[in-house]
């Protein structure tokens, strides 16, 4: 032989009756099919050359081993066909010593690059850090690529329960980052289960890499078992969408990916047919470096922009800062011109978190999950200065005030109606061309920012103490979670009423809150958990927020958080109900149908799954319960009951 060969114990011959056969996996990594006929233990290449069928899941009839997918036959012992056929199965050699057969392999060479490889190569070179996705059997030759770079420590590897996690996962490290995780799945119903996820990514803004399988080539087209045209169900949702060929061109199909994916702040798309996943790489590679392929993001307004709106801010008498989640990155430069110009801020939902509650000139959310003192201040003003927002309808945003709107992204600049004065640049760079023509002001909003909180503040403390006996009220729930959650949390909140109250009582240090924005999708908290997971720094506690409602929608990773230990905090309102589906029915004078749930005791099935877990039915004992689940070093749940008309 030209290799080394390697004996590697394969089976106890004791286990393998005459006239059977066996798959056997060899080294970790060498499939088999272990035969017995005639008195002679053999070991077959396990794949049918036909289309790679298990023939160790086959059986021995008329002498013949018969293929289980299609009844092709192959001698049990020799791997030959009957007469007149020419694709033999590969054999190898086997001994035997003590009762157990042994197999002889030869050692492959050294490994020969792939396309997935280099591509892969050049993912992490665009600096992807993690993939979340499922391994399936149209994907295995990019699996592999993956593989090799998770052993070499490059990258970290989430297998997931349903593709649809994935998508959110990576959607939330988007969100908290702005840099792209990637997504894996197999082709067809893989593909297709990423959908919602995207499209979340997609409105919200978050780069997210897709990396799909799909059948082989010669498939296209006929129909072929999970056959989906996949560039055209991700048009909607991705910006960039392309099927990889082969080796030319296969490494600049991933920076542009990557390119468009970080730019655009959007979804892209990889398809990769079976065959091509494992064909042998060009060498040299390709080059595609990250260096030199992005521009500098710190962009400037007009000057003339810039003197207007200095204009209108030095005219104000109650000028208002609003921001949006777009306003994130900038957050220490806002609140130290807030302070500087002693005005009041207001958030966005999506915004949530960006500047502490605490703070004296913090006003908490605007809009429909809201707080009063939020719109009062908004009411009151005569200049709204705004950071980062989309002026969704759920904010509502006075547009007859005097806007001036400051935004990076050139389209979401008077979106929806016009704005006095736009300003295109980005936020950082902008404060400071406004801090420097601006001076010091100090007009007694402090005094007046913590008259409103007192009064709020009295209002909810009433309605935390409201106790009808159906349950814990929702006042009473984000009271004892304002307390209790570490100032440097990460928060995925779900949607419902559950959201509603979290927006309007939970009262921030300044964590990060991720939601699904405008795409709204129920399930996204314990997904998009697992993305916070990934963004979070060493000792950095994720606490998502979530109904029962939401909880049913992904409710298997629950395993995916034990299996990986994740330190995630899961805190589920259990009310038995769709409450907001309810409360809208009742509002628009229709009868509440269909919106009951019938529950399982969800600790009992976290604990079932290997989670710390426990179930809470008093107020008395609710602070105890959330303390302990986020001291927790590991996965935690805390299902607590809560009145559904306590809002």
């Amino acid at each position: 032989m030209a290799q080394d060969v390697t004996w590697y114990p394969a089976i106890q011959m004791k286990e393998l009756p005459e006239g059977r056969v066996k798959t056997v996996t060899v080294g970790g990594v060498h499939t088999l099919c272990i035969t017995h006929y005639d008195g002679k233990f053999s070991a077959l290449d396990n794949r049918c050359p036909h289309q790679g069928g298990p023939l160790g899941e086959g059986s021995i009839e008329n002498g013949w081993l018969r293929c289980p997918w299609h009844g092709w036959d192959y001698s049990p012992c020799t791997g030959r066909p009957p007469e007149g056929y020419d694709d033999a199965v590969a054999t190898f050699p086997t001994k035997i010593q003590g009762g157990t057969l042994y197999v002889g392999i030869e050692e492959a060479g050294e490994h020969v690059a792939t396309v997935s490889d280099q591509m892969v190569e050049v993912m992490v070179e665009w600096g992807v850090t993690h993939v979340f996705g499922m391994v399936g059997h149209s994907n295995l030759g990019l699996a592999e690529a993956i593989r090799r770079q998770v052993d070499a420590g490059r990258l970290t590897y989430v297998g997931i329960r349903h593709e649809g996690s994935a998508a959110f996962a990576c959607s939330a490290y988007g969100k908290l980052t702005g840099k792209p995780a990637a997504c894996l799945t197999i082709a067809g119903p893989g593909a297709t289960n990423l959908l919602t996820g995207l499209m979340d990514a997609k409105v919200d803004r978050a780069p997210v890499l897709a990396l799909t399988g799909q059948v082989a080539t010669q498939y296209f087209g006929p129909g072929n078992f999970q056959e989906c045209d996949l560039a055209a169900a991700f048009a909607p949702v991705a910006q960039f969408s392309q099927t990889v060929l082969g080796p030319d061109n296969a490494n600049a199909l991933m920076a542009l990916a990557l390119k468009t994916a970080i730019t655009k702040r959007d979804v892209a798309h990889l398809i990769f047919p079976d065959e091509v996943q494992v064909k042998p790489a060009n060498d040299p590679p390709e080059p595609a470096p990250r260096a030199g392929r992005l521009p500098d993001f710190d962009i400037s307004p007009s000057p003339a922009s810039t003197a207007t709106a200095v204009a209108a801010l030095k005219a104000a008498k109650r000028p208002v800062i609003i921001l949006g989640h777009g306003a994130k990155a900038s957050r220490d430069a806002i609140i130290r011109f807030a302070e500087r110009i002693d005005a009041p801020v207001v958030t966005t939902f999506k915004a949530k978190g960006v500047i502490p509650d605490t703070h004296p000139l913090a006003c908490g959310v605007l809009g429909r999950s809201g707080t009063p003192v939020g719109s009062y201040f908004m009411n009151e003003s005569d200049v709204l200065l705004v950071f980062g927002a989309s002026f969704s309808k759920h904010t509502g945003i006075t547009t007859y005030k005097t806007i001036i709107q400051v935004d990076f992204d050139q389209m979401a600049i008077g979106k929806f109606h016009p704005v006095d004065i736009p300003v295109w640049g980005e936020i950082a760079r902008t404060l400071a061309l406004f801090e420097s023509q601006l001076d010091d002001a100090d007009r007694g909003m402090a005094t007046e920012v913590a008259t409103r909180w007192t009064l709020w503040r009295d209002e909810k403390k009433s309605r935390a103490a409201d106790d009808r006996g159906n349950g814990i009220s929702a006042a009473r729930i984000f009271a004892e979670l304002s307390d209790a959650m570490p100032a440097d949390a990460i928060i995925p909140v779900d949607v419902g009423n559950n959201t509603y109250s979290f927006g309007r009582y939970f009262e921030s240090k300044g964590q990060d809150v991720i939601m699904s924005g405008y795409l709204g999708s129920i399930g996204f908290a314990l997904p998009a958990s697992l993305g916070a997971w990934a963004a979070a720094k060493p000792g950095q506690k994720v606490v998502a927020v979530g109904g029962d409602g939401g909880a049913g929608q992904y409710l298997a990773e629950l395993t995916t958080l034990v299996k990986y230990n994740m330190d995630v905090t899961y805190i589920i309102l259990n009310n038995g109900q769709l409450g907001k589906i309810s409360k809208e029915q009742k509002a628009g004078n229709w009868p509440v149908w269909e919106t009951s749930l019938v529950n399982p005791n969800f600790a009992q099935l976290a604990e079932n799954c290997g989670m710390r877990a426990q179930r809470v039915q008093s107020a008395d004992d609710l602070r105890a319960a959330i303390d302990a689940a986020i001291a927790h070093d590991g996965p935690a749940l805390v299902e607590i009951h809560q009145d559904v008309d306590l809002l």
